[in-house]
């Protein structure tokens, strides 16, 4: 199969285009961004990429603090709205129709619709040309109990997770595996799939 070189550019996809909430419960502020992710381990490290011009810069740079909301297809709307319209001017929360709830160690809001919302603490911010990267300490998870199993285990796939690719939308696909899957011995996939029925019969 051949391959076309083409300049440098933004093509790493399909992302989260998670809703990053700001400010505080009184004055409650959320933008979409595409460009967060994954640092470290531990300590509990991650990023999100933020333009000078953005209003949620502002407040996360006098704040110190965010939460990264995991999207979800249901959300679909309020996300492209948040990723359009300004905070400056309009409570955004109110605009796409979602909820703002407290968090437990940050004085920022968390979505009350995100089946996953991370509060974070900023550690550094580092101007990169057209962003700013904001690295933060990640200091609780709230996680929407609707989605952990009877395993306390938490199970995404009934959420409808949202993705982002080069200008799009797209709605996650069905799970066709889990880590190490690839080299899984037969006897031990056969063991798996029957606890995964009972585990299925014993929730009905």
């Amino acid at each position: 199969m051949a391959k076309t070189c083409w300049k440098a550019g933004t093509l790493l996809a399909p992302v989260p285009p998670a809703l990053i909430s700001c400010g505080t419960m009184d004055k409650p502020n959320v933008m979409t961004a595409a460009w967060t992710g994954i640092v470290c381990t531990e300590p509990t490290l991650v990023y999100v990429s933020i333009r000078p011009s953005r209003y949620s810069n502002e407040l996360i740079r006098q704040t110190g603090e965010f939460v990264i909301n995991i999207p979800t297809v249901a959300l679909a709307k309020a996300v492209d709205l948040c990723g359009v319209k300004s905070g400056r001017n309009a409570n955004k929360f109110e605009l796409a129709g979602i909820t703002a709830e407290k968090c437990h160690n940050i004085s920022a809001p968390q979505i009350a619709e995100s089946p996953i919302s991370l509060e974070c603490r900023v550690k550094n911010i580092t101007a990169y040309g057209t962003h700013d990267m904001f690295l933060a300490e990640v200091l609780a998870v709230n996680v929407d109990e609707t989605y952990i199993n009877a395993k306390q285990a938490l199970d995404l796939q009934k959420a409808g997770l949202l993705a982002y690719a080069h200008g799009f939308y797209y709605a996650l696909g069905h799970k066709i595996g889990k880590f190490g899957w690839s080299v899984e011995k037969k006897s031990t996939k056969r063991k798996r799939i029957v606890r995964q029925k009972q585990v299925k019969i014993n929730s009905r």
